[in-house]
């Protein structure tokens, strides 16, 4: 083999190492997007703002602020407004998670207030599978009867019955028929005295922000035996009916169009929380 040869192999087999190995970094550094969650509500039962029913869920309109966005009421209108294919609700106490369950949306690519404005006839199961992750800090209080951490299932949307509404329950809770007026379904955003169809309030009386899982049905009737137990002080006049109780903590909801985990207890929520995907090799 003479010098010419040998001079042209080495070319090309150092050329051929440089491929190969330009192709296994580019391989290795290949990484899916960061994934983004977005909060579009905060719920606090007992700050003095009541989100029932009737407030804020159809409305189109900014709710609180983002300085108190996860220590007070709050709705992003935007995010509101925004298409998304998940939803995570998150227990927290003053923006530290304590709880998490996250669901994917049966349709997706629809906003939160177009699923809460689909109100006649309502009574929607929005999810699917149950959910995707379920999270408890092993430090979590009042489990037993949480709104949502307390029963399995799908999440609901705009349950109605006869003259009562909530916005979001747990299909693993009691969910009551068309026709029957027990006032026996409990959530996120109550109303016991609206027309559940339309959004509109009759009184304010049963009004109340988030109820616990429990089985008081016909509280209103006279020689009731119990009161509908709630979380907080945020709720109508119609004590007789309602009983404020702990608050079991603030409940954000987040929303994504690709994320399907949430960080977990211990850690700090912000209005957008990132969520790193592992690596994707490609070949």
């Amino acid at each position: 083999m003479n010098v010419a040869t040998l001079t042209l192999l080495t070319v090309l087999l150092w050329g051929l190492l440089g491929v190969v190995k330009t192709r296994t970094i580019e391989r290795a550094e290949k990484m899916e997007p960061r994934t983004t969650w977005h909060l579009a509500m905060n719920l606090n039962p007992s700050d003095g703002h009541m989100m029932s029913y009737t407030v804020g869920w159809t409305d189109d309109v900014f709710i609180g602020t983002h300085a108190e966005a996860l220590t007070k009421d709050y709705l992003n209108r935007l995010v509101w407004r925004h298409p998304v294919s998940y939803i995570a609700i998150v227990r927290h106490h003053a923006g530290e998670v304590d709880a998490v369950k996250v669901f994917r949306f049966t349709q997706s690519g629809r906003s939160l207030l177009s699923r809460f404005q689909d109100m006649n006839p309502g009574r929607d199961v929005v999810t699917e599978g149950g959910p995707l992750q379920e999270t408890v800090s092993k430090n979590a209080q009042n489990m037993g009867d949480d709104p949502i951490f307390s029963v399995g299932g799908d999440l609901a949307f705009n349950w109605a019955y006869s003259d009562n509404g909530h916005r979001i329950v747990m299909t693993g809770g009691n969910l009551s028929p068309t026709g029957v007026d027990d006032d026996n379904t409990h959530g996120l955003g109550n109303d016991f005295h609206c027309n559940p169809l339309t959004g509109v309030s009759h009184s304010d009386y049963w009004l109340h922000e988030i109820s616990n899982i429990q089985d008081c049905p016909y509280a209103y009737r006279a020689g009731a035996t119990c009161k509908v137990q709630l979380q907080g002080t945020d709720s109508g006049t119609a004590t007789n009916v309602l009983k404020s109780g702990p608050v079991y903590g603030n409940y954000a909801i987040y929303v994504s169009e690709d994320a399907t985990s949430f960080p977990g207890p211990g850690q700090k929520l912000e209005l957008e929380m990132k969520v790193e995907n592992k690596l994707t090799f490609f070949g």
